[in-house]
C-alpha cells in the first residue's frame, strides 16, 4: 500500500476514532484497516494511535502526524482538483450566515445574485442575532460585525459600521436636538433587547450613560420604527438606517461622541484549500460588500 492512502486512512482512523467505521466509509475490511495503520506505525517508527477495546485515541506523536497528515492530504486534494478543472464548477449547497437586518439588507441580494450567476447551486441562510458556531452548524461563510478573536479561520475586512444615535427631524422639533451624550436622559429611548443589546451606552470620549428606556422591543425594528415615527431616539449600527438617512426620515446625532467603528468581515474556515463554492461566493461577497458606501 503507497504512503498517501495509508495516511488517508490513517486520518480518517483519527477523525472517527473508529477503525470499524474507517473500514465502512473507505469501503475495506477492518484487518485491512488495522494493517495499513500498523505498517505506517513501523515505517515511521512511532506509535500513533492508543487502542483499547472501548476507544481509539491519539498518541503525542500521532496528534502531530495527524496535523501534517491533513495538510498533506489537503494539498494532494487542491491539485487533483486544479489539475481538474473542479474550481471553476462550484457545487453543491452554501451555506452562509449573518446578522437579521444586515443578512436581509445586504447578504441575501448576494446570495440571489450567487445563484443566478451558479444555477446548478443551492444555498442555504441562517440569518441571526446570535453567535453561531461555523463548525457545529456546518456554516460555509459567515459576514460577521465586530472583533474577531483567533479563531484560525481566514477573514477578509469588507468594511466597518459604526453605533449612531438617531431620531426623526419631527422629533428634534418637537423635544429639541441632544448636543452631547447626558442629554439623553431628558428624551425618550426606544432599544432592542436583542442578544447584543445593553443598558448602558458607551461613547468614544470615555463617557457611558446608562439608559431607562421608554420602549423596549425584541427586535431592531421595533426600535427603528419608533424612531422613524418620531416617537423617540434609537441607537442603531448606521447601515440599518442607510435608506431612512438617504431619504431623510431619520437623522444622526451626537456624531462627534461616537465609539470608533466596528469592523465587518467575510469569514470562511478553510483558508487556500476551501472549495469552489466558497471561493466563489467569497470573491463575490468581498467584492460586493467592499463596494458598499454603507459600509466605507
Amino acid at each position: 500500500m503507497d504512503r498517501w492512502q495509508a495516511m488517508r486512512i490513517f486520518a480518517k482512523v483519527a477523525e472517527t476514532a473508529s477503525f470499524a467505521q474507517t473500514a465502512r466509509l473507505l469501503h475495506m475490511s477492518p484487518p485491512a484497516v488495522t494493517r495499513a495503520v500498523a505498517a505506517l506505525e513501523e515505517t515511521i517508527g512511532a506509535r500513533l494511535l492508543i487502542r483499547t477495546t472501548r476507544s481509539v485515541k491519539l498518541t503525542e506523536a500521532g496528534s502531530r502526524y495527524y496535523e501534517d497528515c491533513r495538510r498533506i492530504l489537503a494539498d494532494i486534494a487542491e491539485a487533483e482538483s486544479a489539475a481538474a478543472g473542479s474550481n471553476a464548477t462550484p457545487s453543491g449547497t452554501l451555506a452562509v450566515t449573518a446578522s437579521v437586518l444586515f443578512g436581509r439588507m445586504h447578504v441575501l441580494p448576494i446570495v440571489t445574485d450567487y445563484l443566478d450567476t451558479y444555477p446548478t447551486m443551492a444555498a442555504r441562510t441562517l440569518f441571526v442575532d446570535r453567535p453561531v458556531s461555523i463548525v457545529e452548524e456546518g456554516i460555509d461563510v459567515a459576514i460577521r460585525i465586530g472583533h474577531l478573536t483567533d479563531s484560525g479561520f481566514t477573514a477578509a475586512r469588507v468594511g466597518s459600521v459604526r453605533h449612531v444615535i438617531c431620531g426623526a427631524p419631527d422629533y428634534f422639533v418637537r423635544h429639541g436636538v441632544p448636543t452631547t451624550p447626558a442629554d439623553l436622559k431628558r428624551h425618550r429611548i426606544a432599544v432592542s433587547t436583542g442578544a447584543f443589546a445593553s443598558p448602558e451606552w458607551r461613547f468614544g470620549r470615555n463617557e457611558r450613560v446608562v439608559i431607562h428606556p421608554t420602549l423596549q422591543g425584541n427586535t431592531n425594528e421595533v426600535s427603528i420604527g419608533a424612531a422613524r415615527s418620531g416617537w423617540g431616539l434609537a441607537r442603531v449600527l448606521n447601515y440599518q438606517i442607510g435608506p431612512d438617512l438617504r431619504d431623510g426620515r431619520l437623522q444622526i446625532v451626537l456624531a462627534e461622541y461616537e465609539e470608533a467603528p466596528l469592523p465587518v468581515h467575510v469569514l470562511y474556515p478553510e483558508g487556500r484549500h476551501a472549495p469552489a463554492k466558497v471561493r466563489t461566493f467569497v470573491d463575490l461577497a468581498v467584492s460586493r460588500l467592499r463596494a458598499n458606501p454603507t459600509l466605507n
